[in-house]
């Protein structure tokens, strides 16, 4: 399955950890992608993706946050080791008109098992409050720290809360698993005939026990609160949450089409021009988001779904975080961190951009940056993921006085209609082959999960009133 629905975070690390079961290491579902040309991409060497696995907390639990609450500090880079990447000689400049890309249909292929295991994200333990002091003496820069262009919570809440409950879906296959949860895809029976509407959604999982044990509380929360409130084009839609005994659930929208991650294996890396779309779609999802002061901390493949479109939606909230300036828990996916966040000195909307040049190199290359040896790239490509990847957070692309515009002036997006894009009227260069609203090539096929697990989903609960009390359920309110 794809685990980009779920958020596979983990808890806080103590100094005693324990490993859990790690996720299912064969991700191979019978599925059809784009056959883009073996003649546009040189063999590359595979990267050797590190097991799965979660570092489970040992610590008491922490009452919950606000999901709006975050820490005021600043930090002080300490320089790292730029990125060296030659530049071919005649390597040329890609051309940058991003309404040039043609539509490249499907053709059945079967990815490599061993090339097809994901990354997984991991959390620790904040840092101390000493840290956090000497954060705070530092002078601010860039865009971070600024106030937000608009207030998330001014937006109106579009979940949909009368009418519609757990037991009006029923269970059509399991999409996957991830540390302490499963997604599914399920079917409102009562949906209409017309093609036109909705009738499969993608139902998130979550039990309420494992997301306390786990000290996920306060993620959870505030995934379910950003959601809520976002609507962009490119970014997944919730459209309800619910709760039993034993879960709490979000209701998503299905995307059909799989992770980016699978397309991009399959097909080793994308020409300038493909990596171009993918990426212009991303930028706009993130600047979006940062216009609220929400960092979203959890880019990658893994994580960017193609819709039926083709176009990439931005999924897997469990680490997004409204952020005024910024916040120092170590969480994300190891290739992807940003310098600041791996030396605790705290961060913000910086890291999302570090994030995006690693992505960038990674469509461009086939593997992330500091890997192994860099191969050629064209001096202008060379030139954006360098301003990306600057070790220095107050000159990195994206994050000075110029805040985003800054990205979509480069040379390297000349040509992009970015009111076209965001509007979706440019044809996508990889279509995904589905053949109906519940098409489930592009994930594994997973068994259907014990009813005694999802027991909301097979009849309605009546509550007693002890139950009404339960200081777990008392966590999640708003569910």
């Amino acid at each position: 399955m794809s685990p980009s629905y779920l958020n596979g975070s983990s808890g806080s690390i103590p100094e005693h950890i324990q490993l859990p079961l790690s996720l299912p290491a064969s991700r191979n579902p019978s599925f059809d992608s784009s056959n883009l040309p073996s003649s546009m991409y040189p063999p590359v060497i595979s990267p050797a993706r590190r097991e799965s696995m979660t570092v489970v907390p040992d610590a008491p639990i922490t009452p919950p946050m606000s999901p709006s609450q975050s820490e005021q500090a600043d930090i002080g880079m300490d320089e790292v080791e730029d990125l060296d990447m030659n530049v071919e000689e005649d390597g040329g400049q890609a051309d940058s008109n991003m309404t040039g890309i043609s539509t490249i249909e499907d053709a059945a292929l079967t990815p490599n098992v061993a090339d097809m295991q994901p990354r997984k994200s991991r959390e620790a333990i904040d840092i101390s409050r000493v840290r956090e002091a000497q954060a705070l003496s530092r002078p601010l820069g860039g865009p971070e720290g600024h106030r937000p262009l608009k207030l998330l919570e001014d937006e109106e809440v579009h979940l949909q809360r009368n009418g519609v409950k757990l037991t009006d879906f029923e269970v059509r296959g399991t999409l996957g698993t991830g540390t302490f949860g499963r997604v599914l895809l399920v079917r409102h029976r009562y949906s209409s005939s017309d093609p036109r509407s909705l009738s499969h959604f993608a139902l998130k999982v979550l039990p309420k026990a494992e997301i306390v044990r786990l000290r996920q509380v306060e993620h959870v929360n505030a995934e379910r609160y950003i959601l809520s409130r976002v609507h962009h084009p490119f970014i997944v839609e919730l459209f309800a949450t619910f709760q039993d005994s034993l879960n709490v659930y979000m209701l998503m929208s299905y995307v059909p089409g799989g992770e980016l991650f699978t397309h991009l294996r399959r097909a080793q890396r994308f020409t300038p021009d493909v990596t171009r779309f993918y990426l212009a779609t991303i930028i706009l999802a993130l600047k979006y988001l940062h216009s609220y002061n929400i960092i979203y901390r959890d880019l990658k493949p893994e994580n960017l779904l193609l819709d039926s479109r083709g176009y990439l939606l931005l999924t897997d909230f469990g680490f997004a975080k409204i952020v005024d300036d910024r916040t120092w828990t170590l969480c994300g996916t190891p290739e992807y961190l940003a310098p600041e966040i791996i030396q605790s000195d705290g961060h913000g909307k910086a890291a999302d951009w570090w994030a995006c040049g690693v992505l960038c190199y990674e469509m461009l290359v086939g593997y992330p940056p500091f890997y192994d040896e860099s191969p050629s790239m064209d001096p202008l490509s060379r030139s954006l993921v360098r301003s990306f990847l600057n070790p220095d957070r107050t000159q990195r692309l994206g994050n000075m006085i110029g805040g985003p515009q800054d990205i979509l002036d480069h040379p390297w997006f000349r040509g992009v209609d970015w009111d076209a894009l965001e509007k979706r009227e440019i044809g996508a260069p990889i279509i995904p082959h589905t053949s109906s609203g519940d098409d489930t090539r592009h994930f594994l096929h997973l068994p259907f999960p014990p009813a005694e697990e999802i027991p909301g989903l097979i009849k309605e609960e009546s509550m007693s009133p002890l139950q009404r009390f339960d200081p777990i359920a008392y966590q999640f309110l708003e569910f």
